[in-house]
């Protein structure tokens, strides 16, 4: 496990976690960040991906406004900080790092022959976009926030996604999943489960709302799809 530097396509470099299996190679995985940075949480979910045999990067998308940010959802100072990043963070410049991410992985020794993508609450948004925008050969996204305003994407999908969407999110209102549902449903490139009593980072390790049921439950099935698609 240790962090690398990965060129951005418009200049200027940003630093990402790398973990790798025990034998040094297999299907590699960006992961792709919350609000919190590169923190414990992600680097776990790193770690995780690699004790099942895959490759996982999680690159610093928060680069351009604070590199090397790390924080947790247990203060109200730190949500307050979170926020604050989330408010500043540009969109487009944060998928064009995950795609230059993305072909840093596949460049890794030991890394192939195929390379998807995984994200969280804002990396859940990021995911779905990476669905549309990238040559990943599948993707997951968990409790994106916003996807609802970038369906008019949903045509570029050429890869399998898995999508796991909160029943109770707090970010995301009923009408913007229901316009979610409708837009994917019938994708028969596109999976997506409901988990109707759960709140946003329902599968956050430790987190305020984390449900260790619904967690593994959809855990489980994003592992199976990685399984399937990637090995």
């Amino acid at each position: 496990m240790t962090d690398v530097t990965i060129t951005a396509a418009d200049g200027g470099s940003f630093t990402g976690y790398l973990a790798k299996p025990a034998s040094g190679s297999g299907p590699g995985i960006v992961v792709i960040q919350e609000i919190f940075g590169v923190n414990d949480v992600m680097r776990g979910l790193c770690d995780r991906l690699a004790a099942q045999g895959y490759v996982a990067l999680c690159p610093d998308l928060f680069w351009r406004q604070e590199p090397g940010v790390q924080i947790s959802d247990k203060t109200d100072a730190e949500w307050q900080k979170a926020f604050q990043l989330y408010q500043g963070f540009n969109e487009t410049k944060g998928v064009e790092d995950l795609l230059a991410t993305l072909a840093y992985l596949r460049t890794v020794p030991g890394v192939g022959p195929k390379v998807g993508s995984i994200g969280y609450c804002l990396g859940g948004k990021l995911a779905f976009l990476m669905a549309t925008r990238s040559d990943a050969d599948c993707t997951v996204s968990y409790y994106g926030v916003g996807i609802d305003g970038a369906l008019g994407e949903a045509g570029a999908i050429t890869q399998p996604l898995l999508m796991h969407i909160a029943g109770k999110d707090k970010f995301v209102p009923p009408e913007a999943r229901e316009k979610i549902l409708a837009a994917l449903g019938g994708n028969t490139l596109v999976d997506i489960h409901v988990y109707a009593e759960q709140d946003h980072a329902f599968a956050r390790t430790d987190g305020i709302h984390w449900d260790p049921a619904a967690a593994k439950l959809a855990n489980d099935r994003s592992d199976a799809f990685f399984a399937k698609h990637l090995k």
